[in-house]
């Protein structure tokens, strides 16, 4: 398990795409007005570092005891949103109206999916401004699972998707 501060610090992957401008105190204080919630300072420092973006691929994979509709033994985390209104980017603005959308439960705050599966920051056993914890929501199959206690542990868990994949030496998947 890696710790906070290492994964933070090469978190991002390389391009803009869906990268937000830089996060600003206003706009975090903004954001949580908005979305009703207090967000995890851990997310705001790995945000501050870049505001949304791709995941570098040392970090982009959650691994898990059961098997969802992604993998046998692991969730995606390819990007992640940020905070802001640039055009044509998704953002954790966008949370209420995608999980309206998608009929998610809520509270939750969207971290990164395409519509088909969700991870998000998950409120709704916590109080307003406690910590949520982080739960993968699979829209095909209606699967919620729990993920981690709180952001920081989802990050510490995070591991490269080629660590993860079964199959020869050279990464490659051998037919089942």
């Amino acid at each position: 398990m890696a710790r906070f501060d290492e994964v933070k610090a090469t978190f991002w992957g390389e391009g803009r795409y869906g990268v937000q401008p830089p996060l600003t105190d206003a706009v975090v204080q903004d954001a949580e007005c908005q979305l009703g919630v207090r967000l995890p300072a851990s997310l705001l420092e790995i945000l501050r570092v870049q505001n949304g973006g791709l995941v570098a691929e040392l970090w982009n994979a959650f691994p898990t005891d059961v098997p969802t509709s992604w993998s046998e033994n692991h969730i995606p985390l390819d990007e992640m949103m940020g905070i802001g209104r640039h055009e044509g980017q998704l953002s954790l603005l966008d949370s209420a109206y995608l999980v309206e959308e998608w009929g998610l439960p809520s509270p939750l705050v969207l971290l990164s999916g395409d519509g088909h599966c969700w991870i998000a920051l998950d409120y709704r056993a916590c109080v307003e401004h406690g910590e949520p914890s982080l739960t993968w929501f699979d829209m095909d199959d209606g699967t919620e699972l729990a993920l981690a206690t709180d952001f920081q542990r989802f990050v510490e868990g995070l591991t490269a998707a080629a660590s993860l994949d079964r199959g020869d030496a050279d990464g490659s998947r051998s037919a089942s």
